[in-house]
C-alpha cells in the first residue's frame, strides 16, 4: 500500500536542463512544486571538481554519470523479424541520471533549427512537389513555426550564455556568421570560443573551396558571463573534459551553473532525488492526472498527489512513463495507427580523419566541446534535393574536442587494434590528425518506433522500453552524399591520407553516435498523428505535460539542446499565462 503524501500544485519527473526550467516558471508563478530525480543530488563542488573528475576510465569508458544500465535498460532489435535484446552497456547513446540530467555530460553545441524544419512536410512539397516525399517515411509538420519560438530561443541562449556570431539579425546577413540560420532578433550574449589550430585548417580549406565557415555555437563559455538570474559561469579553460564530464570550472552551461542555485533557494520548490516513478495515476476516466507514483531511497512506495504533472526526463523515459501509465494510444506498426512510440528518430553522424605529416601537431588535449570550426551549405534543406533521391542533410565540422589518452587515439586503416604495432601507430598520429564530422538529419519511418518489451523488466518489475530502429535508405543515401563533401574538404587541408566513413546500416548499438534520441512522443496539430499538442500538452490527459525531445517530428541536421529549451520556455509560458488561469486542454479539436 503506498504512502500518501499532501498534495501539491505541481510534480516535474525529471530535474535536467526543463524540468529545471519550468519548475522555475511554475514557483515563478506562485504554484507549489516537487522534483522527482531519479539519480543523486549533485553540484559543481564538490561533486565535479579535479583531478576526480578528469577520470577518463571512470566517467568516458565506465559511464560515471549515466542511468544504470543493469537497473533500467533499453532493449534493442532492428526491425520486427529480431528479437530485441537489452543493452546492458551503453555505448551509442548515453542517457544521464543525477540532478541536472544529460545536460551535465553534454558538450556544449547549441544551434537554432531551421525555419523550414517546423513546416518539413509543407516546405518540401511546396519546393520540390507533392510526390517529392518518399512515401515509406512519416514526415510532418511540427504544429509551431520557428516565428513562434524565435522569442524562446533567444531567452534560452540568454539563460544559457551562448556563444558564437550571428548569421542573420532580423533578416540581415552578417559578415563571420553562419549565413544559412534563421533570422535571429539579436546577436549571441557571448562571442564565439576561439578556434584551435585544427579549426584553422578546417577554415582554410573550406574557405578555398567556396564555402563560408563560421565557429560552433557553444555553451561553453567564451567570457566570464552572468545570465539573467544572476548567476555567473568563467570562462572556458580548454580542458578536453566536457563531454562525458561534469564542468568543474563552471565554464560549461548546465542546470548547476545556470538555474539550479536559484531554483533550490525557492520555499516553493521541493527536490527529492533517488525517486524511482513508476507511473502517472491517472482518474477512473482516464481523462485527468491525480498524481505520481514513486519509489523512494528507502524502498518505500509513495504517491504524490498533484494537480499538474510535467514529464521532463529523457527522451527515451517519456516515451516509456507514458506507456506505463496508459497515456495516449500506443503506436501499431501493423496499422500505423496509434501515437505513443510513433516517429522514434535519431541522428545520422558520419566522419573522416586527415592524418597529416609529423610537421603538422593539433594538440588535441587543448579543445573544449564546442572548439569547432562549421559549415552550413549542406544542412536540411540549405541545397537543391531535386535530382539527389533524399530529403534532409548535415552540418561539416572539425571534431577535435579532446585528446582523452583512453579515447582518442586516430590511426589508420589496416592497423591491428592492440600490440606494439598499434601502440607505434598510436603515437605517431596521436598529435597529427584532424577528426573531421557530418552532423545529420534523422527521418521518421513506421518501421522505426519505441514500445514496452513483452519479456524484459526493470529492477522494480516495470516493463523494459523496446527500441525497434535502423538507418533508413533516405538517411543512408543522404550519409553518402554529405560524407563525400567531407572527404573533399579534407584533401583541401593537405593531409597524407583521408579516410572516410559514410554512414551505414545496420544500427548498431555498441558503437558511440549520439545521444541525440528524439521522438515517441511527437508533437502537432493532430491528435491523430501527434502524442501532445503544439503547447507539449498530452491530448488525452491535458494536466500532463512531455517536455523533452520525445516532442521532435523528426531530428534535423542540428544537435537538439537549443530547440529543446525553446520548446521548453513555449510551453512553460503557456503553462503560466493560459493553463493555470483555466485549466483544461489549450488546444480547441
Amino acid at each position: 500500500m503506498a504512502k500518501t503524501l499532501e498534495a501539491v500544485d505541481a510534480v516535474v519527473i525529471g530535474v535536467g536542463m526543463s524540468g529545471s526550467i519550468i519548475a522555475h516558471e511554475l514557483t515563478k508563478a506562485g504554484q507549489k512544486v516537487v522534483g522527482l530525480e531519479r539519480g543523486a543530488g549533485r553540484n559543481t563542488v564538490p561533486d565535479f571538481q579535479a583531478p576526480a573528475m578528469h577520470d577518463e576510465l571512470k566517467y568516458s569508458v565506465r559511464k560515471g554519470l549515466m542511468q544504470s544500465a543493469q537497473n533500467e535498460a533499453v532493449t534493442l532489435r532492428n526491425n520486427t523479424d529480431q528479437t530485441a535484446l537489452p543493452i546492458r552497456r551503453w555505448q551509442a547513446f548515453l542517457p544521464g541520471t543525477g540532478l541536472g540530467g544529460s545536460a551535465v555530460h553534454w558538450n556544449g553545441n547549441i544551434w537554432r533549427f531551421q525555419e523550414a524544419d517546423f513546416v518539413l512536410k509543407s516546405h518540401i512539397e511546396k519546393r520540390y512537389g507533392k510526390d517529392f516525399i518518399d512515401p515509406r517515411l512519416s514526415i510532418q509538420d511540427w504544429g509551431v513555426t520557428y516565428a513562434d519560438l524565435e522569442p524562446h530561443y533567444t531567452r534560452f541562449e540568454n539563460l544559457y550564455g551562448a556563444c558564437g556570431k550571428a548569421g542573420n539579425i532580423q533578416g540581415k546577413v552578417q559578415p563571420g556568421g553562419n549565413p544559412f540560420e534563421a533570422p535571429r532578433s539579436t546577436e549571441y550574449p557571448n562571442k564565439p570560443m576561439k578556434q584551435t589550430y585544427a579549426c584553422s585548417l578546417f577554415s582554410k580549406a573550406a574557405e578555398s573551396l567556396g564555402y563560408k565557415p563560421f565557429p560552433m555555437p557553444s555553451c561553453t563559455m567564451s567570457q566570464r558571463y552572468t545570465n539573467p538570474l544572476g548567476l555567473t559561469m568563467e570562462a572556458c579553460v580548454m580542458c578536453g573534459f566536457c563531454e562525458r564530464f561534469g564542468c568543474e570550472h563552471k565554464a560549461k552551461a548546465s542546470p548547476q551553473t545556470t538555474i539550479l542555485p536559484v531554483l533550490l533557494k525557492s520555499d516553493l520548490f521541493e527536490l527529492r532525488t533517488h525517486a524511482q516513478v513508476q507511473k502517472v495515476q491517472l482518474d477512473k476516466q482516464g481523462k485527468k492526472a491525480t498524481g505520481v507514483t514513486y519509489i523512494n531511497a528507502a524502498g518505500e512506495e509513495v504517491f504524490q498527489p498533484a494537480k499538474l504533472v510535467i514529464m521532463s526526463m529523457f527522451s527515451l523515459n517519456n516515451v516509456r512513463m507514458m506507456l506505463l501509465s496508459g497515456i495516449g494510444k500506443p503506436y501499431d506498426p501493423k496499422t500505423q495507427t496509434g501515437v505513443v512510440g510513433r516517429n522514434y528518430t535519431y541522428q545520422t553522424i558520419s566522419g573522416a580523419q586527415v592524418f597529416f605529416d609529423d610537421d603538422v601537431r593539433v594538440n588535441p588535449f587543448m579543445a573544449s566541446g564546442s572548439t569547432m570550426s562549421v559549415i552550413d551549405e549542406f544542412s536540411g534543406d540549405n541545397f537543391d534535393h531535386s535530382e539527389l533521391g533524399f530529403i534532409g542533410g548535415a552540418y561539416l565540422y572539425s571534431n577535435i574536442t579532446n585528446g582523452q589518452p583512453i579515447g582518442f587515439h586516430p590511426v589508420p586503416p589496416g592497423t591491428p587494434r592492440w600490440g606494439q604495432e598499434f601502440k607505434q601507430a598510436m603515437l605517431k598520429h596521436y598529435n597529427h590528425t584532424v577528426k573531421l564530422g557530418a552532423h545529420g538529419s534523422s527521418m521518421p519511418t513506421p518501421t522505426n518506433y519505441l514500445d514496452l518489451d513483452p519479456t524484459y523488466k526493470d529492477a522494480w518489475g516495470q516493463p523494459l522500453l523496446r527500441m525497434t530502429f535502423d538507418f533508413t535508405e533516405n538517411d543512408i543515401k543522404m550519409s553518402a552524399y554529405i560524407t563525400s563533401k567531407l572527404e573533399q574538404i579534407g584533401k583541401a587541408m593537405g593531409g597524407k591520407q583521408v579516410v572516410a566513413s559514410p554512414r551505414k546500416g545496420p544500427f548498431d548499438s555498441n558503437i558511440y553516435q549520439s545521444t541525440h534520441n528524439c521522438g515517441g512522443a511527437v508533437m502537432g496539430a493532430d491528435p491523430k498523428t501527434s502524442a501532445v499538442n503544439p503547447y507539449l500538452q498530452c491530448w488525452d490527459v491535458s494536466n500532463v505535460f512531455v517536455v523533452g525531445a520525445s516532442a521532435f517530428v523528426h531530428n534535423g541536421s542540428y544537435n537538439p539542446t537549443g530547440t529543446l529549451g525553446a520548446l521548453t520556455y513555449h510551453a512553460a509560458e503557456a503553462l503560466t499565462t493560459k493553463y493555470l488561469k483555466s485549466p483544461g486542454p489549450l488546444v480547441s479539436l
